[in-house]
């Protein structure tokens, strides 16, 4: 099976500005992949190139096997979609909201109804959207977006304005549509949203993607161990620096931090007994997302 999202080389230049820079990845189905960076990265021009409301400048986007801006448009039918900020008519309900987007993509009404109880919106769908909330605002653009029973669901910030039950309520909601088999593409500044939904993740900084893979294999990387040891530390550190697998030692306050596999703390703990420096903490450096972010794009 083909996968549902693959970018070959895509780029987007804005006259000397790159929005986008020759970025190749591919997202599986039924995954939910994380599209992460810091603000003006890329993200939402990626966004706008794979639903061919954006041409690329170079480079091609195939979307559920087909190529954007080249083969016919009906996969879009198949892609539901919700971009920045909701766009709604004030002065209409929410389900009118919904209705007008249902009859403009030859949707029955009667999806409006599956949908609303789905984003918690069921009670308040009668009510005109000028007096929603943010949060509000966001349940209904889900519910937009789940409109044509998407194979493919593309959510730019789904829990923006959300209070912590709501967001709770949202993320179980992005499990449960990935659990029914479709593929979600999630981009958003909660990193540890992310982390907790998404098995893969593409971290964009200036258009370029500088790091990609499962969340596990990112936080592995090079996460090393801590380390606090009792007496003569300089007489640890040099101990330290002898072992061939350690690429570096770095002191913060009470603690070591030891570049070095985090599989290797128990021979470095017999190491250091050994040769007698007493180990009172010894440990795997625990990452979260946010660090290894925070580390790979210099935005500290």
């Amino acid at each position: 099976m083909t996968a549902a999202i693959v970018t070959e080389s895509l780029t987007k230049r804005y006259g000397a500005r790159v929005a986008v820079d020759q970025l190749s990845l591919s997202v599986d189905h039924g995954e939910i992949f994380g599209l992460l960076g810091p603000n003006g990265a890329g993200k939402t021009t990626t966004i706008t190139m794979l639903l061919g409301l954006v041409r690329p400048s170079a480079g091609r986007a195939i979307v559920l096997g087909h190529e954007v801006g080249v083969s016919p448009s009906p996969f879009l039918r198949r892609v539901g979609a919700m971009i920045e900020t909701p766009a709604l008519y004030p002065y209409l309900s929410g389900y009118d909201n919904l209705r007008v987007l249902a009859r403009a993509g030859g949707i029955a009404e009667v999806r409006i109804n599956a949908v609303l109880p789905m984003v918690g919106m069921a009670d308040r769908a009668r009510d005109k959207a000028g007096t929603y909330s943010q949060g509000m605002r966001q349940r209904l653009a889900i519910a937009a977006a789940l409109l044509p029973t998407p194979e493919l669901i593309i959510l730019d910030e789904p829990t923006n304005g959300l209070d912590p039950a709501g967001t709770v309520e949202i993320r179980d909601l992005i499990r449960e549509l990935a659990a029914d088999g479709r593929t979600i593409l999630l981009c958003s500044h909660l990193l540890h949203e992310v982390e907790q939904l998404c098995g893969r993740v593409a971290i964009l900084k200036e258009g370029r993607l500088i790091a990609q893979g499962t969340v596990n294999e990112l936080l592995c990387r090079d996460s090393g161990i801590r380390l606090h040891v009792e007496g003569d530390q300089d007489r640890a550190i040099t101990l330290l620096r002898a072992l061939p697998w350690v690429s570096g030692v770095v002191v913060e306050g009470d603690l070591l931090l030891v570049n070095a596999p985090a599989t290797r703390v128990a021979e470095l703990n017999a190491y250091l007994t050994r040769n007698e420096v007493a180990v009172a903490e010894i440990g795997a450096r625990e990452r979260s997302l946010e660090s290894f972010f925070l580390e790979v794009t210099g935005d500290h």
